[in-house]
């Protein structure tokens, strides 16, 4: 029906396109897939027209049962065609071409230039300008293997080995080119790629012609956060998009990426897709039409007919398909020609926009033997069916060695082939076989198989200048290079080898990524048997090997091996005699045999020697020394265990096997793992780079920690005293400890004193307590006796850091650690199970466990399983709380391994043991609990995540000593910075503590326990506890009181027994505020029953049948009732949570509790319910008064019974919630107290409540009364008493008026409550807080959601020349009264008046010589324009304002108003800006005369200072600045002000002598008034005596004024003299120095400003040199943005190249080499005529070190400048290299211009200059004698031999002076002679 539409609209209205007929012929055709032939098509045609229709019936079906298989062919190369489009999948990113994976197996190439148009430009213009351009990112970075995109084949060639190759285009607008903008409509999924970055999104090109599509930036920001990690867009980034809205019949297109919109995308018939307009990648909607053996036909969009092969069946669902099914297909391919839709119903493709997750399969490059054939496609190829089931595909090209050999009756199913996996298919998750022999026989498949080290065999394609090129395989190509062609040099490969070649090469290096091969052909290297070296990691000491010279340095040979690994021989290790010149003996590329003396694969080092060893097996590692038999103090060697000892290890030194002895306290620096390695080191092992600390008597002391070891290394151990100075850090060790000091030892045997005043900064008691012998310390010289030979040291930490604490914490946790793995790896060795599994079991691990016994100290012992002697325990805190019995089975995670007594630490922690797997980040902070202590290192659990990290507990080698209370403690909480995310080998990570303060106490137990604290620390109850009794519950008992607790009493019972009352089980009714405990007193006799039996470990009430109910505390009860009746009050011991207890009590419930404590830390009230319920009472529901609330502790009493309200259960579950306020409702209309959270200044408060409800305050409802500063009290934490307004949001509205919140108090409420524009009457007086001001007048807030607007001409009787004044006098928030003058309740408009006349308040702003009153007239004019100019603006602005208000948002006004205003008509410019549009009314004239008539009064009276009283404020206003903001209106002339020394009708009592007061003092009158005050009590001759001092001061400073040399010391002087001479560019640059001095920048500008006004126009150069000036201040001390404002205006008023070339030099002296290239750059486009730029540029770069970069530029300026310019510029540069460059460079440039131009005398002149100045006399006098012989004229030759006589007489000798005269002499005679003739 649909089509019938289309081809005859009805009533004829509409033209159809003629793309839209083009597809109704093929839509009935469209289910015969690929009709390639003519003929079918005619016969088609014919049969539309009517009688033949059952001839076609019969045709078709004989056809169809012929050409099944023909009709589900798959995809080939031959069934593409261009034009085609085609969805694929990216293969591989290279850096100028994709390889995508398309349907069927195919494979394509999409070049760079085919991403997009403004991609490819953007390449172009980094290929114009040479140099990488910032923003252009490359392919590797936008697209990444696995993401889908769609695609058209742009053209398919044949490669130069005959292949045939697919080239296609993701060029949206070759993609998209088929849609038109009118068949654009919303819902569409597009692909498209960024074109540009705007302001407020993307543009994105959609290649749809007259379409632009723009992507908000909030429509990306969630694909920016997920997929692209935070970074902006970058342009040529692929995207898929969803249309939202299409505007202007598809001109303007808005669209989103946003993942669920996308991936959800589906294609319908309302988006009227046509078969011309169809793209691959979308999903639709299909129904099965027929099912056959090879695929489906499906119908889509109702009228369509499409083709799914059998490759794109869902593999779980393909043979479970039936007609009529309804399914969802994504679109593959499109035929241009046919037409033919090819399907896929593999769920991979359903979802767009998602990356394919599988891009390789795991057996890649295996041979099979026999695969079968699972189906034969006689164009395509053919299946396989593999052993795991999944199918594989073979190209016809890959069935058979050659087209000859093809036999198509080998390949019927079931019948099997030899094949092997070559490739991926990702868009068909099939793999791809080849049958071919040569691939099937080939040693490697690709370049991933090649290793490093290995021998290949290949065959020699070509020899070319850079080495000979092998051919390793069909895809595999090598590179032998020139040195690698032979052992020795070659001259000519080409006589040895010749093209065809088979030879053998090992390989050197294989980079499969790049596909680069390098190979060596060296005899010795093919050849040797020896290991070959490929990487760092596992070479040993010991090894020989061959490998070959890569470079003779005069310090030894640098030799490489295999893979990039290369070593160095020293000099010494180069051969048994000492080689002096090793360039004499050896070459770059000898093949040389070297022993690894050395390795350390993390510094990528190797120390290699060509003295091998005789014998490396027998003789051990090594070995750099001169053989002798003697150990030097300082030296480095290797030693063998012998013996342990009780002190240490008995070793022998390698390899001369000299006894030495090395002490359990030199094992490590760390002092706790020295014993742990001395326990398990054995005897015959060896250790590498031990130090020789003395020797003496053949007694030789070793050393083997680290810290020391490296010391020696760098050669940082002074070896004499002379060498130490004090001030310098040493690190040494303790030799020995004294009651007054410590002694310290340092590597070379020199020792000193650290005295116990200097060895800590903590208080020393006694010194041994510090440190022990043989720490590892870090010393401070603070004082050296060379005559004694005595030093003192300090140990303070503070004396003595080494850089950061965090990173010497990292440092010294990371060495324990390592130190601990090498533990674990010496245990690991051993034959003992037990030690075996020990070494193998890390921190972290979870174990499943049996539990053996608990404790008496309450902790857990598991069974040993399988390993006997295994002990692995929890301790009472590990046990966390949880009930356990022997026997039950356990998860635990091991939190340490004890190495010293083999015992294992677990904690059953649920936290711990079920870790949260989340992604960490380094270096975030995160708050842990610690969980086990070690002596240097602490593991502790993050609370996120229960990730267990380590942190070391000492952030310096000398910090060892704490005081008790700064130990942590298990369970305290700790602040963490992670530096690792991993858990390496040790299995924790890796952090350092943040500061001690944000510890946190271990809390005494869990919540999730109830354990009382008080009944933990009761002894009574512990001796009870230890004795069994034989009661049960129900009996009675007697006792004596023993004890009397705040909720329990503890009574004595016979046989010793202790049970315990609680509060709740003494009486019947309790009244409340009493408390029943204090009824019994202490030694008194009571009867009770027995109710219960609490466990002493648990605290849980245990049921009777409990076999440890014969040891727990019997809870009795005395309460009347029950000891009346015979029936037992039993406690409810069977729900063993306490969450059940907790459930039988429903919210609103009332009980009666006691009060047990008052939690000054959480702020709540503890109380007990009954003996096994517990509640808390929040602060916030204890009462709604605050003197309660402020000290709760006072107004309740311990044990006192309270009457509370149930609330619910507690977060934790384990306590009820209760209230004293009655039920907790936030409802409309309830009191309730709150919390502030948050002060938003000008905003209001957010107040949190229990629960974690939160609501906010608007500022209008903080107070009945409104203020100046209503925020100034609330600070966060306060307590307010709070009104619920409004529960319509989650957050809360809420009102803190007291006439809210006391109804009753009925106090005067000065500022009303304005709710809705409603609530305002006109005429009304308000009062409100100002919220901006706008072009069109000044908004005030009146209520939370309604503003007011007062126009301008209504805001005051004076209107300040500028929009800063605005700013000033009425900030955000400024209190203000208003009159309302009118309403207007449809449009929400309230307009206001400020005037005094309305208000009855002063006027806003004071009268002062800023500001010029309205005229009547000038009035009337403004409001008359502002209210033609629409007043919906304003409407508009006022509804904004309102949502505004509402959300909060303050940032957003300035971003919406601009907008309205661009669709407005043109409006005079001045508004726009938010100037003040009267001002064009008034002639430029009047103004100048209104200043002047402004000005006089303001000179005369006071300084133009009024004063006014302003409502609500006490203090007076004082406008005295005011002047200082004229000097920098643009419109205004300077002109002199009488602001200098003093104000002449002031009082001369006033003047102080000191200094006369300035204009620009700001000091408050807060600071005068005491002054006053004092001069009022001065008597009549100190009076007197100060008037004559400051007439002494007056003349003075009037002398000293009329002096002329005198230097300017104040803002006036400078002043004056700017006046006398206003051009002067050096004056006004002094002036501005002189406020740089004193950092007042501003000033400094506003000076620049008055200059630029004030020098005449025609002084340009005057003028440039203040630019420049302002340029750069603008670079030292503004912000890049006004400096580039500045920059801006400097180039609209100055020859913009001066200025442009001023500014790359201020970048270049302050080192801003990147903006200045930038700016260069610039110019070169903007000036590429000027050679000035050029030059400039050139200097610069050479400068910089850059020539390369420099010649090139050269090379452009030629190309840019015209012909006549050329020499010139080449001279300019050939200087430069002179001059900062390379001087034969030079020379060869000018040597070059000459050889061109030989009579440019100017060029010879500068050559010769420059030769003087930086090359040789000879040179010198070469260029001269090759001057005088050239041609030239007579004027330029005399000029010349001048110069030659100059310069001999200055340089050289009298025979060269007359030589010179001799040359002269005879050029003349030459010339005279030529001239007879």
């Amino acid at each position: 029906m649909a089509t019938m539409e289309e081809s005859f609209p009805r009533g004829g209205t509409r033209k159809t396109h003629k793309s839209e007929i083009a597809p109704q012929q093929s839509v009935e055709q469209d289910n015969l897939f690929d009709i390639s032939t003519e003929e079918e098509s005619i016969k088609r045609k014919k049969s539309q027209k009517g009688p033949a229709k059952t001839k076609k019936l019969k045709i078709e079906k004989r056809e169809s049962s012929k050409s099944i298989e023909e009709k589900f062919e798959i995809l080939s190369i031959e069934s593409l065609c261009e034009g085609m489009r085609i969805l694929g999948c990216v293969k591989e990113v290279n850096e100028l071409e994709l390889v995508i994976s398309l349907p069927n197996g195919l494979q394509g190439f999409v070049q760079v230039t085919e991403i997009s148009d403004a991609y490819t430009k953007k390449l172009n213009e980094q290929v114009e300008q040479e140099e990488p351009l910032k923003d252009l990112a490359s392919l590797p970075e936008l697209f990444s293997p696995g993401m889908l995109v769609r695609c058209v084949v742009s053209s398919l060639g044949i490669t130069e080995k005959g292949k045939k190759s697919v080239k296609l285009s993701l060029n949206p607008q070759n993609v998209n080119k088929v849609l038109s903008a009118e068949a654009l409509k919303p819902g569409m999924l597009l692909t498209g790629t960024v074109s540009s970055l705007e302001d407020h999104g993307y543009l994105v090109d959609i290649g749809v012609g007259g379409a632009r599509a723009f992507l908000p930036l909030q429509k990306a920001q969630e694909y920016i956060r997920q997929k692209n990690k935070g970074a902006k867009l970058k342009v040529g980034q692929y995207l898929h998009c969803v249309i939202k809205e299409v505007k202007g019949n598809g001109g303007v297109v808005s669209l989103s990426i946003g993942h669920s919109e996308v991936s959800t995308a589906i294609a319908t018939e309302e988006q009227s897709w046509t078969l011309n307009n169809l793209l691959p990648g979308l999903v639709v909607k299909a129904q099965v039409q027929k099912v056959t053996p090879l695929g489906l036909t499906l119908n889509f969009l109702s009228f369509f007919t499409g083709l799914v092969d059998f490759m794109h069946l869902e593999p779980k669902k393909a043979g479970t398909y039936f007609s009529n099914q309804a399914v969802r297909a994504c679109v593959l391919s499109v035929h241009p020609r046919t037409r033919a839709v090819r399907l896929s119903l593999r769920p991979v493709f359903l979802q767009p926009g998602r990356p394919l997750t599988q891009l390789s399969c795991q057996h890649l490059g295996a041979v099979l033997d026999d695969a079968p054939v699972q189906g034969f496609f006689s164009k395509a190829g053919a299946t396989f069916r593999l052993k795991d089931g999944s199918l594989a595909y073979a190209r016809l090209s890959h069935l058979s060695d050659s087209k000859k050999t093809f036999n198509p009756e080998a390949f019927k199913p079931g019948n099997t082939h030899k094949c092997r996996i070559i490739n991926y298919s990702q868009m068909d998750e099939l793999a791809l076989l080849s049958l071919r022999t040569s691939i099937i026989e080939a040693q490697f498949l690709g370049y991933h198989d090649i290793k490093p080290g290995a021998l290949v065999k290949g065959t020699v394609l070509t020899i070319k200048p850079y080495g000979m090129l092998v051919k390793v395989s069909e895809q595999i190509r090598g590179l032998v290079p020139p040195m690698h062609l032979a052992d020795i040099p070659m001259k000519n490969p080409e006589k040895k080898y010749h093209i065809g070649d088979e030879v053998t090469c090992r390989v050197l290096l294989c980079d499969p990524e790049a596909k680069k091969l390098m190979m060596t052909l060296k005899k010795t290297l093919v050849e040797s048997k020896l290991p070959a070296i490929t990487c760092y990691d596992n070479t040993k000491p010991g090894l020989q090997t061959h490998g070959f010279i890569l470079r003779v340095k005069d310090y030894g040979c640098i030799v490489k091996f295999y893979n990039d690994v290369q070593g160095l021989v020293p000099k010494h290790e180069l051969s048994a005699e000492y080689v002096p010149d090793p360039e004499k003996v050896f070459y770059t590329g000898q093949v040389v045999k070297v022993a690894v003396l050395n390795c350390e694969p993390s510094k990528e080092r190797m120390l290699l020697s060509f003295r091998l060893l005789s014998d490396p097996k027998k003789e051990h590692v090594g070995q750099s020394q001169k053989k002798r038999k003697a150990v030097n103090v300082g030296q480095l060697v290797d030693v063998k265990v012998l013996e342990k000892t009780k002190d240490g290890l008995e070793v022998t030194v390698l390899p001369h096997n000299i006894p030495a002895f090395l002490p359990t306290s030199h094992l490590s620096d760390h002092v706790a793992n020295g014993p742990l390695l001395h326990h398990w080191l054995q005897a015959g092992d060896t250790l590498h780079r031990v130090l020789c600390l003395s020797q003496s008597e053949g007694h030789v002391l070793l050393c083997r920690k680290p810290a020391l070891v490296s010391t020696v290394e760098g050669g940082q151990d002074p070896k004499t005293f002379s060498e130490i100075h004090p001030g310098m850090l040493l690190i040494g060790f303790v030799k020995s400890i004294k009651d007054y000091g410590v002694f310290v030892q340092f590597p070379s045997g020199l020792s000193g004193l650290a005295p116990k005043a200097i060895m800590s900064d903590k208080f020393v008691t006694s010194t041994s307590d510090h440190f022990v012998e043989g720490q590892t310390v870090v010393a401070k010289v603070t004082n050296v006796d060379e005559e004694k030979q005595r030093m003192l040291l300090s140990l303070r930490l503070s004396d003595c850091t080494l850089g950061d604490l965090a990173t010497t914490s990292l440092l010294l946790l990371s060495q324990c650690l390592e130190e601990r793995q090498g533990v674990r790896s010496l245990m690991s060795n051993r034959d003992s199970v037990l030690i075996q599994t020990l070494a193998e079991m890390t921190p972290g691990m979870v174990l499943d466990l049996e539990v053996q016994e608990v404790l008496e100290d309450g902790s857990v012992v598991f069974s040993e399983g399988p390993v006997p002697g295994l002990v692995l325990r929890a301790s009472k805190y590990h046990r966390a709380g949880q009930e356990v019995e022997s026997g039950q089975k356990k998860k635990a995670v091991i939190l340490n391994v004890d190495m010293l007594k083999l015992e294992v630490h677990v904690s059953l922690c649920h936290d711990l043991v079920n870790r949260k797997a989340k992604k960490l980040k380094k270096g975030r902070e995160h708050q842990a609990i610690v969980q086990h202590l070690e002596e240097s290192f602490a593991v502790a659990s993050l609370v996120e995540t229960g990730h267990l990290a380590a942190f070391s507990l000492t952030s310096h080698l000398n910090d060892t000593f704490r005081f008790d209370s700064e130990k942590l403690q298990v369970g305290q909480g700790v602040s963490l910075t992670l530096k690792t995310t991993e858990p390496g080998v040790t299995g924790l990570l890796l952090a350092v503590e943040g500061p001690a303060a944000k510890r946190t106490m271990r809390q005494t137990r869990k919540d999730s326990e109830t354990v009382d604290e008080d009944d933990e620390g009761d002894p009574c109850m512990v001796v009870g506890f230890k004795k069994k009794h034989t009661l049960s519950i129900g009996d009675m008992v007697t006792g004596t009181v023993k004890s009397i607790k705040p909720t329990h009493v503890v009574v004595t019972l016979e046989n010793g027994i202790i049970g315990c009352i609680h509060a709740s089980h003494i009486l019947d009714d309790v009244p409340e505020g009493t408390s029943p405990t204090a009824r019994l007193k202490v030694g008194k006799k009571v009867t009770a029953r027995v109710i219960g039996g609490r466990d002493v470990k648990t605290s849980k009430f245990l049921p009777i049948s409990h076999p440890r109910f014969i040891r727990t505390i019997p809870e009795l009860s005395v309460r009347p009732s029950v000891l009346e009746k015979d029936g037992h009050a039993a406690l409810n011991t069977h729900s063993v949570s306490p969450l059940e207890k907790i459930k039988q009590y429903q919210a609103g419930q009332t009980v009666t509790c006691f009060l047990k404590k008052y939690n000054v830390i959480k702020k709540w009230l503890e109380v007990e319910i009954a003996p096994d319920i517990r509640g808390r009472i929040p602060m916030l529901l204890i009462s709604l008064s605050f003197k309660v609330l402020k000290h709760p502790d006072k107004k309740f009493q311990i044990g006192q019974a309270l009457k509370a309200t149930v609330v619910g259960p507690d977060s934790s579950k384990a306590f009820l919630c209760l209230s004293l306020i009655g039920p907790h409702k936030l409802e409309k209309g309830e009191v309730a107290m709150g919390r502030v959270v948050k002060v938003t200044p000008n905003k209001g408060l957010t107040v949190s409540f229990p629960f974690g409800r939160t609501g906010r305050v608007s500022i209008f409802h903080v107070s009945d009364s409104y203020s100046e500063a209503p925020l100034e009290d609330f600070i966060p934490e306060k307590i307010v008493r709070c009104y619920v307004l409004s529960t319509a949001d989650e957050v809360l509205t809420l009102s803190l008026r007291s006439s809210r919140t006391n109804p009753e108090t009925k106090s005067k409420v000065p500022d009303p409550e304005i709710n809705s524009i409603q609530d305002v009457q006109e005429g009304q007086l308000l009062r409100g807080y100002v919220k901006s001001v706008q072009p069109h007048g000044v908004l005030l807030g009146l209520g939370p959601s309604v503003v007011g607007l007062a126009q301008y001409p209504r805001v005051s009787r004076h209107s300040p020349l500028e929009k800063a004044l605005y700013e000033r006098y009425l900030p955000e928030g400024k209190l203000l009264t208003a009159k309302v003058l009118s309403v207007n309740h449809q449009k929400n408009l309230v307009e206001l008046s400020f005037l005094p006349s309305d208000t009855g308040k002063p006027d806003v702003f004071p009268a002062s010589p800023g500001l010029s009153p309205l005229k009547q007239g000038e009035k009337q004019v403004e409001v008359e324009e502002r209210d033609h100019k629409g007043k919906e603006e304003k409407e508009k602005k006022k509804k904004n304002q309102k949502r505004k208000e509402q959300r909060n948002q303050k940032g957003q006004e300035e971003a919406q108003l601009p907008s309205k205003e661009k669709k407005e008509p043109q409006k005079p410019h001045a508004e726009k800006q938010g100037k003040r549009p009267h001002r064009e009314s008034a002639s430029e004239q009047e103004r100048a005369n209104k200043k002047q008539k402004k000005a006089a009064p303001a000179e005369e009276d006071d300084s133009g200072v009024e004063v006014y009283y302003r409502e609500g404020e006490e203090e007076v206003e004082d406008i005295s600045v005011l002047p200082k903001g004229k000097q920098t209106r643009p419109a205004e002339v300077p002109r002199l002000q009488l602001s200098s020394g003093f104000v002449w009708d002031v009082g001369l009592e006033s003047l102080t002598p000191a200094l006369p007061p300035r204009r620009e003092s700001s000091d408050s009158e807060e600071d005068e008034k005491p002054q006053q005050t004092t001069q009022k009590k001065k008597s009549k001759k100190e009076r007197e005596l100060e008037k004559q001092k400051a007439e002494k001061e007056l003349s003075r400073m009037e002398e000293a004024l009329m002096d002329p040399g005198r230097q300017p010391e104040s803002a006036d002087d400078f002043d004056r003299l700017v006046l006398s001479s206003p051009n002067s560019s050096i004056l006004w640059l002094q002036y501005m120095a002189f406020h740089l001095q004193a950092t007042e920048i501003e000033k400094a500008r506003a000076v620049a400003e008055r200059a630029l006004k004030t020098i005449s126009f025609r002084e340009e150069q005057e003028k440039l040199n203040v630019w420049v000036a302002l340029l750069n201040l603008e670079n030292m001390y503004g912000s890049q943005e006004s400096l580039t404002k500045v920059f801006e205006r400097a180039v609209q008023y100055n020859e913009p190249l001066k200025v442009f070339l001023q500014l790359a030099d201020i970048y270049t002296k302050s080192e801003k080499f990147q903006e200045a290239g930038e700016l260069y750059n610039r110019m070169l486009k903007r000036f590429r005529q000027e050679k000035a730029v050029w030059v400039k540029y050139g200097a610069f770069l050479l400068r910089r070190g850059q020539a390369g970069a420099s010649h090139r530029v050269m090379q452009r300026a030629l190309e840019c400048l015209p012909q006549k310019e050329h020499v010139d510029v080449i001279s300019k540069f050939a200087q430069l290299e002179f001059q900062l460059g390379d001087a034969e460079r030079a020379k060869a440039i000018f040597e070059n211009t000459l050889s061109t131009y030989p009579k440019r005398t100017d060029v010879w002149s500068v050559y010769i200059d420059m030769t003087i100045k930086h090359g040789s006399q000879k040179e010198v006098r070469d260029i001269f004698e090759r001057v005088i012989h050239l041609s030239l004229a007579p004027k330029r030759m005399k000029f010349f031999f001048k110069r030659y006589l100059d310069y001999e007489k200055q340089h050289g000798t009298e025979k060269d002076v007359q030589a010179v005269k001799a040359k002269a002499l005879d050029y003349v005679e030459a010339k005279s002679s030529v001239m007879e003739d």
